[in-house]
């Protein structure tokens, strides 16, 4: 089984890692008053297939990729498709309109994290209703917010989020838009307390109708458990689990 890191000199235990992060995951959770569950999405951007098979025998089924032809070629992958039959594939990195047509028709894909327009939400709408629809059901989607204002960040701006949530709930009849989304600052200080971006998305799901049931993604490797007291109900996780990721 695939257990290297980038070093090669270096080894991580996959099941362990997965593990602890279940056991913390948990941990925090049964400390906060929020009475809901929480999804970890185990993100095995750059690992191989054996890494994602170690994770997936541990009882792991979320995975989380962030790169189209990446995610095509696993979900694809033989290997994957025989041992893996309940897998669950997140797509979220930010997703261009040519390439919509190749994820909604990837085996096991569960949800689209990454919805940012409504010219985005269209696309994926009338792919999934033209390939997928009859036999799969609705496609679960997030959408994702620019809670920072970073010009390098993909997302809709706080303001518009309520708007086009109304739009996707009423347009877009093929998706399922259960909650939003958000990357926040990498390395922020806790010391100064709450993560900005996180607190602006929790303002931004009150903008909602009908947020209570709102699923919100937010936290990662370094802060997910901060994540989680405040609201988090969707993790990503990745180095915690599968080591650090070589650069692509």
């Amino acid at each position: 089984m695939y257990r290297r890191l980038s070093t090669m000199t270096d080894v991580v235990d996959i099941k362990a890692g997965l593990r602890n992060v279940l056991e913390r995951i948990a941990i925090v959770s049964n400390n906060r008053t929020i009475q809901k569950n929480v999804q970890l999405v185990a993100v095995s951007k750059t690992k191989p297939v054996e890494a994602i098979l170690e994770a997936y025998e541990e009882g792991q089924r979320h995975f989380g990729e962030n790169y189209v032809q990446e995610l095509q070629d696993k979900a694809n992958d033989p290997v994957i498709l025989e041992k893996c039959k309940d897998i669950k594939w997140h797509f979220i990195g930010h997703l261009q309109s040519n390439k919509v047509n190749k994820v909604v028709k990837l085996p096991n894909i569960h949800m689209v994290e990454t919805i940012d327009s409504q010219k985005l939400a269209e696309n994926v709408n009338s792919s999934w209703e033209k390939y997928r629809l009859n036999d799969s059901g609705k496609l679960k989607v997030l959408i994702q917010v620019n809670t920072s204002g970073e010009e390098n960040k993909s997302g809709v701006n706080p303001k518009e989020v309520s708007q086009l949530y109304d739009y996707m709930n009423q347009k877009c009849t093929a998706l399922e838009t259960v909650g939003l989304m958000t990357i926040g600052e990498y390395g922020y200080d806790y010391s100064k307390g709450p993560n900005p971006d996180f607190v602006s998305l929790l303002e931004c799901a009150k903008s909602v109708k009908g947020n209570e049931s709102l699923e919100l993604s937010f936290g990662m490797s370094d802060d997910f458990e901060k994540a989680i007291e405040i609201g988090s109900t969707i993790v990503r996780v990745g180095s915690s689990i599968f080591g650090y990721r070589t650069k692509k």
